[in-house]
């Protein structure tokens, strides 16, 4: 490890509260980019898990995400491609 405390999200300073309220946030921007419909909880988990696969691609690409307004920006990035995917899944096709 490099001596950083890991939070939730996998970012220093993230704990277990912001990562809920960082997931709701950026699951529902998340839907109300891609014209869903998923519920609070729905929003939650979408969040939290779109952080993750945000997270993810910007250690990819080497951009670094901390604090709150790149982890929501990183969050919300990865529920939507999580979203885009389930649809092209599903074959789904929704404007």
């Amino acid at each position: 490890m490099d001596g950083h405390v890991y939070g939730a999200l996998g970012q220093p300073g993230v704990g277990l509260l912001m990562a809920i309220v960082i997931g709701a946030l950026a699951g529902w921007l998340a839907e109300r980019f891609m014209n869903s419909n998923m519920g609070l909880l729905g929003n939650i988990v979408l969040g939290i898990i779109g952080g993750v696969v945000g997270n993810f691609l910007a250690a990819q690409f080497h951009i670094p995400i901390f604090g709150f307004w790149r982890n929501l920006i990183s969050a919300t990035v990865g529920a939507v491609i999580i979203i885009a995917v389930v649809r092209a899944v599903r074959g789904e096709r929704r404007y």
